[in-house]
C-alpha cells in the first residue's frame, strides 16, 4: 500500500462534496496529495449538474484501492486509520452516526439547490422557501439531539468524526445565508469553523476566482 494518497478534489468554495471527502481524510491523519480539477472542466460540470451525492469527486486513489463516493470513503479511512476515530466506538453510537450521514448523503435536496455551497458569499436576512426550511428544521433537529446526546462541542463527543465532515457543508451555508440558529447550533457552528482543517479550506477557497457561477456548480 502507498504511503501516500491521491484525493481528486474540485472547488473550494463550492465543492460540498469535495469538502466533506477531503475533511475526512485530514481528520483520519492520511496523508495524501490534492489534484484538483477545474470545475470549467465539461465532464466535471455535467456531474455537478446532476446535484448527485455519488460522483467522481471526491475520489481517493490509495495504492491499489480506488474510492469515490463519499461515505465509502469515509469508511475505508475508519478501516485503515482506526485510532482515528472516524466513526464511535459505542456500537449504539456508532448506527447512529451511520444513520444521519446516510441521510446527509441521499437528503435534503431542496436545501442543496436553493441554498448553493458558496463560502465567499454573504446574503443577510436571506429568505428561505419552505421546503428549504423544512431541511434546515430536520438538520437541527439532527444537531440538538447528537448535542444533547453525546456531550458535544462536535456531534458525537469531544472529537470530530465522520458525521461532522458530512454536515461541515451545511455549516457554512448556514453562516452564508444568515440562517437563524438556536444557541447550541450557533455553538456548534463556531467550534466547526474553528477546526484547523476547515480554517485551511476556507482560507484556500477564498483564493479561487470569482467567474465560477455558483448556481452552475452546486454539488
Amino acid at each position: 500500500m502507498a504511503s501516500k494518497a491521491q484525493l481528486t478534489i474540485s472547488s473550494r468554495n463550492y465543492g460540498a462534496w469535495a469538502l466533506r471527502g477531503w475533511l475526512m481524510a485530514k481528520l483520519a491523519g492520511l496523508e495524501f496529495h490534492e489534484h484538483v480539477v477545474s470545475p470549467d472542466d465539461p465532464a466535471m460540470k455535467a456531474e455537478m449538474l446532476l446535484l448527485s451525492s455519488s460522483m467522481r469527486v471526491p475520489a481517493l486513489q490509495h495504492g491499489k484501492v480506488h474510492v469515490w463516493d463519499t461515505l465509502a470513503i469515509g469508511e475505508y479511512l475508519n478501516e485503515i486509520k482506526p485510532k482515528a476515530g472516524l466513526l464511535p466506538a459505542d456500537q449504539a453510537a456508532r448506527a447512529h452516526c451511520r444513520a444521519i450521514c446516510g441521510e446527509m448523503h441521499s437528503g435534503f435536496s431542496a436545501l442543496r439547490s436553493s441554498l448553493p455551497m458558496n463560502i465567499k458569499a454573504h446574503f443577510p436576512g436571506f429568505k428561505i422557501w419552505s421546503r428549504a426550511q423544512a431541511d434546515v428544521d430536520r438538520i437541527l433537529e439532527i444537531w440538538t439531539e447528537c448535542l444533547e446526546t453525546y456531550g458535544g462541542p462536535y456531534l458525537f463527543g469531544d472529537k470530530p468524526c465522520i458525521a461532522d465532515a458530512m454536515y461541515a457543508p451545511v455549516v457554512t451555508r448556514f453562516l452564508t445565508y444568515d440562517v437563524p440558529l438556536p444557541p447550541a447550533c450557533v455553538d456548534y457552528c463556531k467550534q466547526m469553523m474553528a477546526l484547523p482543517a476547515l480554517k485551511e479550506w476556507i482560507a484556500e477557497a477564498r483564493k479561487e476566482p470569482d467567474e465560477i457561477d455558483e448556481l452552475d456548480a452546486e454539488f
